[in-house]
């Protein structure tokens, strides 16, 4: 029996660093890792753990919003882990499926990690619209003013160049043709 590790943070400015000492310390001789939203579903690395896992193996992560998006991906993790023979466990909740009451509470943290993500998520919506409304504008700005837009416009109609386009206004090729039909 293996006990192989899973840690995942959102983001590149976030560090592993916790994870990994909290995952080295539990005893895992292997770990995977990612930097990543969980939220989109492309968790390579956790598709080469669980792929990687074998049968009498325990998984084993931090917390469970680090290995899953939602119950029901939590849910399709533990189910191709059981699959496997293969056991969970997460430190922080104290959660093993190799036990009856590991399943229980697992079953119970999942539906309110859930929950709780999905306040988070509406908070978020509510400050993006309260922002909107104040007039913040989200995106990256504009290269070109509207004014700089019609020159270019005016100046193909002339007979300028793509290239010579590119050059004035500092864009790609692409750029500047959906500039052009936009």
């Amino acid at each position: 029996m293996a006990v192989i590790g899973y840690a995942r943070v959102s983001s590149t400015g976030q560090s592993l660093e916790v994870q990994l000492d909290m995952l080295s310390a539990a005893g895992c001789e292997k770990v995977f890792q990612e930097k990543r939203s969980g939220r989109d579903g492309k968790r390579a690395e956790l598709a080469r753990c669980v792929e990687y896992v074998r049968e009498g193996d325990v998984l084993l992560v931090t917390k469970l919003d680090r290995l899953a998006r939602s119950t029901s991906d939590l849910y399709a993790i533990i189910g191709r882990l059981k699959e496997k023979s293969v056991g969970f466990r997460c430190l922080d909740n104290q959660i093993d499926t190799t036990t009856k009451h590991g399943k229980l509470l697992l079953g119970v943290l999942a539906i309110i990690a859930e929950f709780e993500a999905d306040i988070r998520h509406e908070r978020q919506m509510e400050g993006i619209a309260k922002a909107k409304a104040n007039g913040v504008k989200f995106g990256r700005q504009a290269r070109l003013s509207h004014d700089d837009i019609a020159q270019m416009k005016a100046r193909r109609k002339k007979g300028a160049l793509i290239k010579d386009l590119q050059r004035a206004y500092k864009l790609s090729k692409a750029h500047v043709y959906r500039l052009l039909a936009a």
